[in-house]
C-alpha cells in the first residue's frame, strides 16, 4: 500500500517513442519490422534491446518518484499542445534532443531535469542524471534546494504576431531542397539571397548544427587551399566555436549562398547581439518555413509578405544540474 504523497505538486515526465516503436507502427508487427531492418543490413536485436532498456528506465523512474507528487507521463508528440502549469516540475527521459524539444515549451521557466535512460548507449550532454538518482533529485527540486543552469533561447517573431522559440537553433528556408529566397539584414547591412536557408544558433546549439556548418566550411577552405597550392598534407582544423549556454548572443549562418546578378553572398555569418536583431524577409511564394531544433513538422509558414525579427528570447530555460 502506498503512503500519502509527500507533496501535492505535479511532476510531468516527457517520453519519446523508440526506433522499435516507430517500426512497429509502420509494419504492424515485430516480424515484419525485423525483416525490413535486417534485409538492409541492420541489427534489429539492437533495436529491441534499446526499446527494452528505455521502457524499463521509464517504468523505474515512475516508481522512484511516485511518492513525491502527482506524476503524469506524456509523449513528446503532445508537447506543442500541452499546457504546463507554472509550478510544474518537468523531467525529460531520452536523448539530448528531447531536452531541447521540451525546454522551449516551458514558458514560465519551470525547472527541467534531463535523465539518461541508457548511459552505456547515450553520452547525454544534457542528461546529467540517471534513473537511480531521481528520487533524491526530484525531492530537491520540489523542496527548492536544487541548482539550475540558465539556457538562452532564440526567438523569431513575424510581422503578423506569430513567434517561435529555438533552444538549439532556428531554420529559415524551404520545406523542399530547392533554394530559399529572402532579404537578410543586420546592423544597417542588407542583402538579397538565394541559398539553402539560414540557421540561427544559441550557445547550447553551438555544439550541434552550428558546429557542423563551421567545420564543413573550414574543411572546404582548407582543402581548397591545399589543392591550389599543391600541398598534399592536411593542416590541423581551425578552433571550434565554444559558446556558453547562457550567452546573450546568437549566431547566424547562411547555408550555400549563391551569388549572381540579382543575389549577394557577403552577409553569411555573424553575431546577433542584444539591441541588434537580425531580420529576414521572405521572397518565397510558397513552401517557406521556420522550424526549430530539428522538428520539421512543427513549423510556421514563412512566405512572401512575412518578415521575421530574430532576437534572444525574453525567457530563459532552467536546466537542473
Amino acid at each position: 500500500m502506498r503512503l500519502k504523497k509527500r507533496t501535492e505538486k505535479k511532476v510531468i515526465v516527457v517520453t519519446r517513442e523508440t526506433r522499435a516503436d516507430n517500426l512497429r507502427k509502420r509494419f504492424n508487427s515485430v516480424d515484419q519490422a525485423a525483416f525490413f531492418v535486417e534485409k538492409r543490413g541492420g541489427n534489429f536485436k539492437d533495436y529491441l534491446v534499446e526499446d527494452s532498456n528505455y521502457k524499463a528506465s521509464v517504468s523505474n523512474l515512475g516508481d522512484n518518484i511516485f511518492d513525491w507528487g502527482n506524476v503524469q507521463f506524456i509523449d513528446r508528440s503532445y508537447l506543442p499542445n500541452f499546457v504546463f502549469g507554472p509550478e510544474d516540475t518537468v523531467i525529460a527521459i531520452g536523448q539530448d534532443g528531447l531536452v531541447a524539444n521540451t525546454l522551449k515549451y516551458l514558458k514560465d521557466g519551470q525547472p527541467l531535469i534531463g535523465v539518461n535512460p541508457d548511459p552505456d548507449r547515450w553520452d547525454g550532454v544534457l542528461l546529467p542524471f540517471t534513473v537511480d538518482q531521481m528520487e533524491e533529485v526530484v525531492g530537491s527540486v520540489l523542496l527548492g534546494r536544487h541548482r539550475t543552469k540558465e539556457v538562452t533561447m532564440a526567438k523569431a517573431q513575424l510581422n503578423d504576431g506569430q513567434e517561435i522559440l529555438g533552444v538549439n537553433d532556428l531554420f529559415f528556408g524551404k520545406q523542399s531542397h530547392t533554394s530559399a529566397r529572402y532579404i537578410i539584414g543586420i546592423d544597417g547591412q542588407q542583402e538579397r539571397h538565394s541559398s539553402s536557408g539560414v540557421i540561427v544558433s544559441t550557445g547550447l546549439g553551438s555544439t550541434g548544427w552550428l558546429k557542423s556548418l563551421l567545420h564543413g566550411a573550414s574543411a572546404i577552405v582548407e582543402s581548397l587551399g591545399r589543392v591550389s597550392s599543391h600541398h598534399p598534407e592536411p593542416r590541423a582544423p581551425g578552433p571550434a566555436l565554444s559558446i556558453p549556454w547562457d550567452t546573450p548572443d546568437l549566431y547566424f549562418t547562411v547555408r550555400e549562398p549563391f551569388p549572381s546578378q540579382t543575389t549577394q553572398g557577403d552577409l553569411v555569418f555573424g553575431k546577433i547581439r542584444p539591441g541588434s536583431p537580425l531580420t529576414i524577409r521572405s521572397l518565397m511564394p510558397d513552401d517557406g518555413v521556420i522550424f526549430s531544433d530539428g522538428l520539421e513538422n512543427d513549423f510556421i509558414e514563412f512566405n512572401s509578405g512575412s518578415e521575421a525579427t530574430i532576437t534572444t528570447a525574453e525567457i530563459r530555460g532552467q536546466l537542473v544540474v
